[in-house]
């Protein structure tokens, strides 16, 4: 749990996924659209998946990709974010992920 705690706080979105996940794809592209800049760590690219899958699951996330957090917070999964749409973008704001002029 370590680990993931560590990886969250080293950007103001990150996002655990997995290659071929269609889901992680889809949250990822959505945020992006919003102009911020997650970082993305594919579980099934890295050496410790298994160990990050688990602390993802401890923390809560079922299943355990895509798992999103904002400004080092678990936001949660794909069902989460797709229900925030509407906050998402104060949420990033907030964050310091995206700004918006006036």
């Amino acid at each position: 749990m370590d680990m993931v705690m560590m990886l969250r706080a080293q950007s103001p979105v990150v996002i655990f996924s997995r290659s071929t996940c269609c889901m992680s794809h889809t949250i990822e592209t959505l945020i992006r659209n919003f102009g911020a800049n997650p970082t993305v760590y594919e579980r099934d690219r890295l050496k410790n998946g298994k160990e990050l899958e688990r602390a993802l699951v401890e923390l809560g996330c079922q299943p355990s990709v895509p798992a999103v957090f904002i400004g080092n917070e678990l936001v949660g999964g794909s069902n989460e974010i797709m229900s925030l749409n509407i906050k998402l973008k104060q949420l990033l704001i907030r964050a310091n992920a995206i700004w918006v002029w006036k």
